[in-house]
Protein backbone atom coordinates (compact mmCIF):
# COMPACT_ATOMS: atom_id res chain seq x y z
CA UNK A 1 0.00 0.00 0.00
CA UNK A 2 1.50 3.30 -1.10
CA UNK A 3 0.60 6.44 0.79
CA UNK A 4 0.53 9.74 -1.06
CA UNK A 5 2.52 12.36 0.84
CA UNK A 6 2.87 16.00 -0.16
CA UNK A 7 6.49 16.99 -0.86
CA UNK A 8 6.50 19.37 2.14
CA UNK A 9 4.88 16.93 4.62
CA UNK A 10 6.41 16.87 8.10
CA UNK A 11 5.02 14.74 10.95
CA UNK A 12 3.11 16.79 13.48
CA UNK A 13 2.21 16.40 17.15
CA UNK A 14 -1.36 17.30 16.09
CA UNK A 15 -1.91 13.93 14.38
CA UNK A 16 -2.03 10.42 15.86
CA UNK A 17 1.45 9.12 16.68
CA UNK A 18 2.93 6.75 14.09
CA UNK A 19 -0.10 6.91 11.82
CA UNK A 20 0.35 5.58 8.26
CA UNK A 21 1.47 8.99 6.94
CA UNK A 22 4.17 9.34 9.60
CA UNK A 23 5.36 5.78 9.04
CA UNK A 24 5.58 6.41 5.29
CA UNK A 25 7.45 9.66 5.90
CA UNK A 26 10.09 7.89 8.03
CA UNK A 27 10.25 4.94 5.65
CA UNK A 28 11.07 7.29 2.77
CA UNK A 29 13.56 9.21 4.90
CA UNK A 30 15.37 5.99 5.84
CA UNK A 31 15.38 4.71 2.25
CA UNK A 32 16.82 8.01 1.00
CA UNK A 33 19.52 7.93 3.67
CA UNK A 34 20.33 4.32 2.76
CA UNK A 35 20.58 5.23 -0.93
CA UNK A 36 22.98 8.11 -0.18
CA UNK A 37 25.26 5.83 1.82
CA UNK A 38 25.29 3.18 -0.90
CA UNK A 39 26.07 5.81 -3.53
CA UNK A 40 29.01 7.00 -1.43
CA UNK A 41 30.26 3.44 -1.06
CA UNK A 42 30.14 2.96 -4.81
CA UNK A 43 32.21 6.13 -5.31
CA UNK A 44 34.78 4.92 -2.78
CA UNK A 45 35.12 1.58 -4.54
CA UNK A 46 35.61 3.33 -7.87
CA UNK A 47 38.28 5.60 -6.38
CA UNK A 48 40.11 2.71 -4.75
CA UNK A 49 40.12 0.80 -8.03
CA UNK A 50 41.45 3.84 -9.91
CA UNK A 51 44.27 4.30 -7.38
CA UNK A 52 46.01 1.17 -8.64
CA UNK A 53 49.42 2.80 -9.05
CA UNK A 54 51.41 3.58 -5.93
CA UNK A 55 53.18 6.94 -5.73
CA UNK A 56 56.97 6.73 -5.92
CA UNK A 57 57.52 9.40 -3.26
CA UNK A 58 57.28 8.10 0.33
CA UNK A 59 55.48 11.25 1.47
CA UNK A 60 52.86 10.88 -1.26
CA UNK A 61 52.55 7.18 -0.45
CA UNK A 62 52.01 7.90 3.25
CA UNK A 63 49.42 10.54 2.43
CA UNK A 64 47.65 8.21 0.03
CA UNK A 65 47.59 5.37 2.56
CA UNK A 66 46.31 7.71 5.26
CA UNK A 67 43.46 8.90 3.03
CA UNK A 68 42.62 5.31 2.11
CA UNK A 69 42.52 4.32 5.80
CA UNK A 70 40.15 7.20 6.65
CA UNK A 71 37.92 6.32 3.68
CA UNK A 72 37.75 2.65 4.66
CA UNK A 73 37.03 3.51 8.30
CA UNK A 74 34.24 5.82 7.21
CA UNK A 75 32.78 3.08 5.01
CA UNK A 76 32.94 0.61 7.89
CA UNK A 77 30.95 3.03 10.06
CA UNK A 78 28.46 3.44 7.24
CA UNK A 79 28.17 -0.35 6.88
CA UNK A 80 27.12 -0.49 10.54
CA UNK A 81 24.73 2.39 9.94
CA UNK A 82 23.15 0.52 7.02
CA UNK A 83 22.38 -2.37 9.37
CA UNK A 84 20.64 0.06 11.74
CA UNK A 85 18.68 1.61 8.87
CA UNK A 86 17.58 -1.85 7.73
CA UNK A 87 16.54 -2.69 11.29
CA UNK A 88 14.48 0.53 11.46
CA UNK A 89 12.79 -0.32 8.14
CA UNK A 90 11.96 -3.75 9.54
CA UNK A 91 10.44 -2.13 12.65
CA UNK A 92 8.24 -0.03 10.35
CA UNK A 93 7.03 -3.22 8.66
CA UNK A 94 6.42 -4.89 12.03
CA UNK A 95 4.59 -1.90 13.48
CA UNK A 96 7.05 -1.27 16.32
CA UNK A 97 8.86 1.73 14.80
CA UNK A 98 8.82 4.87 16.91
CA UNK A 99 8.45 3.08 20.22
CA UNK A 100 11.20 2.61 22.81
CA UNK A 101 12.61 -0.91 22.95
CA UNK A 102 12.88 -0.70 26.76
CA UNK A 103 9.75 1.14 27.86
CA UNK A 104 7.52 0.68 24.78
CA UNK A 105 6.63 4.37 25.12
CA UNK A 106 6.75 6.71 22.08
CA UNK A 107 10.29 7.85 21.23
CA UNK A 108 8.94 11.16 19.96
CA UNK A 109 8.81 12.87 16.59
CA UNK A 110 11.59 15.36 17.29
CA UNK A 111 14.03 12.61 18.29
CA UNK A 112 13.09 10.45 15.29
CA UNK A 113 13.41 13.43 12.97
CA UNK A 114 16.95 14.01 14.27
CA UNK A 115 17.85 10.30 14.49
CA UNK A 116 15.42 8.12 12.52
CA UNK A 117 17.24 4.94 13.61
CA UNK A 118 16.67 5.65 17.32
CA UNK A 119 15.44 2.66 19.30
CA UNK A 120 15.29 4.27 22.74
CA UNK A 121 13.47 7.28 24.13
CA UNK A 122 15.69 10.10 25.36
CA UNK A 123 15.17 9.03 28.98
CA UNK A 124 16.01 5.38 28.26
CA UNK A 125 19.04 6.44 26.20
CA UNK A 126 20.31 8.61 29.06
CA UNK A 127 19.89 5.71 31.52
CA UNK A 128 21.74 3.43 29.11
CA UNK A 129 24.60 5.92 28.76
CA UNK A 130 24.85 6.40 32.55
CA UNK A 131 25.07 2.61 33.06
CA UNK A 132 27.71 2.42 30.31
CA UNK A 133 29.73 5.18 31.97
CA UNK A 134 29.58 3.45 35.37
CA UNK A 135 30.88 0.19 33.89
CA UNK A 136 33.55 2.02 31.87
CA UNK A 137 34.82 3.83 34.97
CA UNK A 138 35.30 0.53 36.86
Amino acid sequence: MTIDLPEDYRPSEDEPYMNPRQLEYFRRKLLKWREEILRGSDLTLQQLQQEGERPADFTDLASSESQRFVELRTRDRERKLLAKIDAALKRIEEGTYGYCEETHEPIGLKRLEARPIATLSIEAQERHERREKVYRDD
